[in-house]
């Protein structure tokens, strides 16, 4: 079956519950592995490193594909010519129904997945019929963790390199675990859920180091990015969101290209008070590295509490981008997105790194679609804006300032305390959430999954207990212009404009691949696994599957030589806690503004929790 697209020619669910535990210290489950990238290496990459093992495309070692977040697969035995012949080759059941976000790992003829709370890690072996269970990883993490959890008990996925699989889990530990044995080698605590701190995010290794940030936002914690030793868990470096310099790791290499984002301490003097204590900036998204200039890219979630009457200033670090140096954290650039964030506007959404021809030559970019509505084109050398254009309908911003980088906000749309603000797009969830977005090297075009919703907000009042809830603002979310609620959008980055549309009823929370075959996988929140043409849009095959699809597809090479695409399905995270969590849709609020606007998703999906492996002509003895 073939969908048209539309052609454009021109131009919080709080689960709260009692703590019932304590977040304890860091603790060593076995002896540390030996681990053969935990130093600088010589110059001979190792099968376990993987630097080398991304371009493999046989394999999937870290959620994003390749260090450079493109999400990109060279297979093209899957295409747009026998795409419409794909069938299941295997399935298997999670036992759980919170929201599936995490992309699957695939590491020779071993595929690993992470379910949502209780996180457990599973490996199949992808050599037999069926892919069997070689193990399970149970980590057990504390109840009480899911009464601190926002949006949804989910997890991002995992990471493998040198013999391990590392993931998070929900109560705040990273876990090293035996590839081959399933056992594990480390644990380090590294959050505290009596402060409302939790892990949701997918870790990266770069250069024997073990990168994870934290979440908890809506707790008001202080956000912080760390890195771990690979081979044993101990902590390097940790570099916090605000804060002194000497806690953000910023010193006298940091060279911001905008004038705002220069001077000493503005993680402190940016904020009222003691204000940056409790200010966010948590790291929940996704960590991209270049590797010639030997940088990680991260992105800071926004300033706490969201009624921004009550943190005047620019709230540095928070709703912005950070490049550091891997092996110290040592802070290089900052651009922020959106200064004094009016609306939720996270900035950890993923940044994609491409070398791309543009006016004056061949530029490194940094493409980022982020939730204040705006796709940005930066110089990832030095943190210049290069370009941020509306990929969809936004009147709460004018765009930037190209002198001076910042954005221009439209004063009317401004939440303000007690008073109603009505219309504002985009709402804040942002045009494009956390769900991360694919580039291909062939059509050079970005895939673009989102969201098209519009909010009524009013900000109220509120003060800090550790370990409750610090919002200070009631929402309510609807329908975007067209009356669709999510959006697949083919991106040119040079021209800066949209190539195609899909539109969807639902926001398309899922992640997209894209292939060398001309093909980019998404799923849709009513459960429709689908295949667009790359440089067309129009849906070449879609399967219904049993729940709504929120996770990130990914595809790879089996031992039998054969190509196959696989997703995890599960409705839930934030768009879709009210069929996860079952919520009351008569409540516009509910689920932190869904409710309401969310109602028709429980009678378009069930709960569930599926891993689906598909290939072309289905299963094969």
């Amino acid at each position: 079956m073939r969908l048209r697209p539309t052609r454009i020619d021109a131009a919080g669910v709080f689960l709260l519950g009692a703590l019932l535990g304590v977040a304890g210290c860091r603790s060593q489950a076995a002896p540390a592995a030996s681990f053969n990238s935990a130093r600088p290496l010589s110059g001979t990459l190792t099968s376990g490193d993987p630097a080398a093992l991304q371009q493999d495309d046989g394999q999937w070692v870290m959620p994003a594909k390749n260090y450079a977040s493109t999400r990109f697969s060279g297979l093209s035995d899957i295409n747009t010519g026998n795409v419409a012949q794909l069938g299941v080759a295997w399935t298997f059941s999670t036992g759980t129904v919170a929201g599936h976000e995490a992309a699957p790992l695939v590491v020779g003829d071993t595929m690993y997945i992470v379910s949502p709370f209780p996180n457990t890690l599973y490996a199949f072996d992808l050599s037999k019929p069926g892919a069997p269970m070689r193990w399970r990883y149970d980590p057990k993490p504390l109840a009480a963790s899911q009464g601190v959890a926002c949006c949804d008990l989910v997890n991002r996925g995992a990471a493998y390199a040198g013999g391990l699989v590392f993931f998070n889990t929900l109560d705040g530990r990273t876990v090293a675990v035996d590839a081959a044995t399933g056992q594990a080698k480390w644990t380090t605590q590294l959050a505290d859920i009596n402060k409302g701190e939790t892990i949701t995010m997918a870790p990266l290794v770069v250069k024997g180091r073990v990168l994870v940030g934290n979440s908890g936002g809506e707790f008001g914690v202080r956000g912080w990015l760390v890195a771990l030793e690979a081979a044993s868990g101990q902590v390097l470096w940790r570099a916090y969101s605000t804060g002194p310099d000497r806690d953000v790791l910023i010193g006298p290499n940091f060279k911001p290209f905008y004038a705002s984002d220069r001077g000493k301490d503005l993680g402190i003097t940016t904020w009222p008070g003691e204000g940056w204590r409790t200010g966010g900036g948590t790291v929940w998204g996704w960590i991209s590295y270049d590797e010639a200039a030997n940088l990680i890219y991260y992105g800071t979630a926004n300033p706490w509490p969201w009624n921004p009457e009550q943190r005047p200033g620019d709230n540095k670090w928070t709703a912005g981008m950070f490049a550091r140096v891997p092996e110290t954290g040592e802070a290089r650039w900052f651009y922020q997105t959106s200064p004094h964030d009016l609306y939720d506007h996270d900035g950890v959404n993923e940044l994609v790194l491409v070398d791309m021809e543009m006016a004056g030559g061949v530029r490194k970019i940094a493409l980022r679609a982020d939730r204040n509505g705006l796709l940005y084109v930066i110089d990832r050398t030095s943190g210049e804006v290069l370009s941020a254009t509306p990929f969809g309908f936004v009147n709460s911003n004018h765009g930037v300032d190209m002198a001076t980088g910042r954005l221009i906000p439209v004063e009317e749309k401004a939440m303000k305390q007690g008073v109603v603000v009505r219309g504002i797009c985009t709402a804040a969830p942002g045009m494009k959430d956390w769900q991360p977005m694919s580039f291909s090297p062939q059509t050079r075009l970005l895939y673009i999954p989102h969201q098209n919703i519009c909010e009524d907000i009013e900000g109220m009042a509120t003060s800090y207990i550790a370990g409750t809830p610090f919002v200070g603002a009631s929402v309510v979310y609807k329908a975007g212009p067209g009356g669709h609620r999510g959006v697949l959008t083919a991106w040119d980055p040079v021209a800066a404009k949209a190539v195609w549309e899909i539109k969807e009823p639902f926001p398309v929370w899922s992640g997209t691949v894209v292939t060398a075959g001309g093909l980019v996988f998404y799923g849709t929140m009513d459960g429709w696994f689908k295949a667009a043409d790359a440089r067309t849009g129009d849906v070449r095959w879609q399967f219904k599957c049993g729940s709504g699809i929120i996770g990130q597809p990914i595809v790879y090479r089996g031992p039998d030589g054969r190509e196959y695409v696989a997703v995890l399905s599960g409705v839930g995270g934030w768009a879709g806690a009210i069929v996860s969590n079952d919520l009351d849709p008569r409540d516009a609020t509910a689920g932190n503004g869904w409710g309401t606007m969310m109602a028709d998703l429980k009678a378009a999906s069930t709960r569930g929790g599926m891993l689906y492996v598909f290939s072309i002509g289905g299963a094969h003895p």
